[in-house]
């Protein structure tokens, strides 16, 4: 089955403010987690921020909103891994602080509220997802007002969030409505303006309208490549969604270097385990039967079937 990757926009790794005494090695810590997280190394940037939680703890107590931070950013390289059951406790934790520290209406509950649900999505729990997204979206607008950048990141959310249940009427508009946001507030070239216009190619792809669709994912591609550099994860899902464009189409030349060069940058980025990985072998797979090579495509498929059973 040919799969289509809905990207979201999460609160990525967040910088921390912590006490004079240990800002400096914090600092340290958390601009090279930031550094390695941009770059798409999440082992490395791991490792980092499993030390960086220790010392925030350390340092200013289990219960502090720097300790959410960090948390958070341990939860979100744990999620973009598919390491679910890692990130989960981490990302209620983080949840638990804020509303405690904070209130349950300040704008980091609503970014704990957003990620939570994107790792609900993730697993499939579109029930346990859904309220979430929409408590953030609504924290977001009563706080930072209707064009705030973060309210764009969640309505791309739910939009996402929609299209994987098949409700692309709902989510069409809220795919728009980020899209004008995030340009209006970032520019044309900014990541997060990408990750919308992907998501909206692969609406319109999954409606069958091909001719939308394809300007959209060549764009995406383009902003990612600049920003992000070619061998990073966000790029191999493009390339990965142009390839699934052009092969709905029946342009198999086009879209087998495609895949291929997404399967490549996704199993150097995130390991030969990752669910993104199996993804990309299935599509390449279903290319190969298309194309009547099923001798390429059987070792793809079981190799992709390993993966999914691996228990997360």
């Amino acid at each position: 089955m040919s799969r289509i990757r809905i990207l979201f926009l999460l609160a990525g790794i967040l910088s921390l403010n912590l006490c004079s005494g240990c800002a400096d090695r914090m600092g340290q810590m958390n601009k090279e987690v930031m550094r390695l997280y941009q770059a798409g190394d999440y082992k490395r940037a791991t490792v980092i921020a499993e030390k960086a939680l220790k010392v925030a703890e350390e340092s200013v107590g289990p219960d502090h909103p720097d300790v959410a931070i960090s948390l958070n950013n341990l939860a979100e390289l744990y999620r973009d891994q598919g390491e679910y059951a890692k990130a989960e406790p981490l990302y209620k934790r983080s949840l638990a602080i804020r509303e405690k520290a904070l209130g349950s209406d300040h704008p980091d509950v609503a970014t704990s509220l957003n990620n939570l649900a994107s790792l609900y999505r993730a697993q499939g729990e579109y029930a346990k997802a859904e309220p979430l997204y929409k408590r953030s979206l609504a924290i977001r607008e009563k706080a930072l007002g209707p064009d705030h950048q973060d309210v764009a990141i969640s309505l791309n959310n739910l939009a996402g969030l929609y299209q994987a249940q098949g409700e692309y009427a709902k989510a069409e508009p809220l795919y728009k409505r980020s899209l004008a946001i995030s340009e209006k507030a970032l520019g044309p070239d900014h990541p997060d303006v990408a990750t919308t216009l992907n998501n909206l190619a692969s609406l319109y792809r999954a409606q069958g309208e091909y001719a939308k669709a394809e300007p959209l994912c060549k764009r995406s591609l383009a902003i990612r490549e600049k920003a992000l550099g070619p061998d990073h994860p966000s790029v191999a899902t493009t390339l990965n969604n142009l390839a699934l464009l052009y092969q709905a189409q029946g342009e198999y030349a086009k879209a087998e270097p495609l895949y291929k060069r997404s399967l490549a940058i996704f199993e150097k980025a995130l390991g030969p385990d990752h669910p993104d990985v199996a993804a990309s072998l299935e599509n390449l797979a279903s290319l190969y039967r298309a194309t009547n090579r099923p001798e390429l495509a059987k070792p793809l498929e079981a190799r992709a079937a390993k993966i999914r059973a691996i228990k997360r």
